[in-house]
């Protein structure tokens, strides 16, 4: 499967209710995020896979990163394994782009790094 042939969106069509899975890193993670994303390092993610696969319970499960790259080869790793995915295109840098928002579990003003 070729990363054109994934399923994607464009982060200004994500439903208001996506179950939003950010696969950065923890200090990317720490800088901004989705308010109630799923935060799994890409790093981490076969070994964390389970987590991921009873959290989303069905539902389908949007991938992000920071630009798209790291979120494509997730997103089809998700689907080889039989879980509804799918790439949110232009990642972080989209959502902060649109306007949607950020927030830090510091307090600190988030940012897209």
């Amino acid at each position: 499967m070729s990363f054109a042939a994934l399923p994607s969106v464009d982060v200004s069509a994500l439903p208001a209710d996506a179950f939003l899975v950010d696969v950065r890193e923890d200090d990317e993670w720490a800088a901004g995020h989705a308010e109630g994303a799923l935060h799994v390092p890409m790093s981490d993610f076969v070994a964390r896979f389970g987590e991921v696969s009873e959290a989303a319970d069905g539902r389908t499960a949007y991938v992000v990163c920071k630009a798209g790259g790291r979120s494509a080869q997730v997103t089809q790793y998700l689907v080889q394994q039989g879980v509804d995915a799918v790439n949110v295109d232009g990642g972080m840098l989209a959502w902060e782009g649109v306007g949607r928002p950020l927030v830090t579990d510091s307090g600190a003003a988030p940012v897209v790094l």
